[in-house]
């Protein structure tokens, strides 16, 4: 069953009166469950299908659908709203706050619900213990490796049960072995959990976790190569 379908999708910016085309007619249909990387150069608009996955931008034109849900038809208030219950996001600078603890920047997007303080704490323990960071709750940023760091904010991507992690170059700031415990935790999430995950890389090696690879290139799906 497809949870995301993008039909003849298109984005453009304007700038002063120049129209700017990042994406053109784009067709994806990603199932359930599925592990999708997304790759291509730089400006290729790799970024900005990721923004249209996750409600944060609107297509120009096209049919953009998860979940059965339309998500160009929303407004601003319900977008936000089914953003936060059904989108994990996870950056390529992980994006944690300095001066909160390990298990208070994995809480942040609990605080938005009405689950109280003793439930906030399970989740975040679970999501903590999944990633293998259970014993690094009241460690702050400063005091963690960067694939830590990472990790964290994979757990804080998670806490929510969300219905789709996108993972936004994910190994891009960090060492081969951090990046390839990073990478595993990933498909551990897809395989274990039966996570929907979309990531976009340039690491052919960190695509090659992903069950199957689109290419973009100035804003055109390419070619699609089936991995496992």
């Amino acid at each position: 069953m497809a949870l995301i379908e993008l039909r003849e999708v298109s984005k453009s910016y304007h700038r002063d009166a120049i129209e700017i085309p990042v994406l053109d007619r784009v067709t994806i249909s990603v199932a359930e469950g599925d592990f999708l990387g997304l790759m291509g150069p730089s400006g290729s608009g790799k970024s900005t299908l990721l923004n249209l996955l996750a409600g944060i931008d609107r297509p120009t034109r096209g049919m953009l659908t998860i979940g059965g849900t339309d998500i160009g038809s929303l407004g601003e208030r319900a977008l936000a709203a089914w953003r936060a219950r059904h989108i994990g996001f996870i950056f390529q600078l992980y994006n944690l706050i300095p001066v909160l603890t390990a298990f208070e920047n994995v809480e942040l997007p609990l605080l938005l619900t009405s689950l109280k303080k003793a439930k906030r704490r399970e989740h975040v323990m679970t999501a903590l213990n999944i990633v293998g960071l259970g014993d690094r709750a009241r460690h702050y940023p400063r005091q963690l490796s960067g694939g830590q760091e990472q990790r964290v904010a994979i757990a804080r991507a998670i806490v929510t049960d969300p219905t789709l992690l996108l993972a936004d170059e994910p190994t891009g700031d960090l060492d081969a072995r951090s990046a390839g415990e990073v990478l595993t935790l990933l498909q551990r999430l897809n395989q274990e959990f039966k996570k929907t995950i979309v990531m976009v890389t340039h690491d052919p090696h960190a695509a090659e976790r992903a069950s199957h690879v689109l290419h973009l290139e100035k804003g055109t799906l390419v070619e699609q190569t089936r991995v496992g």
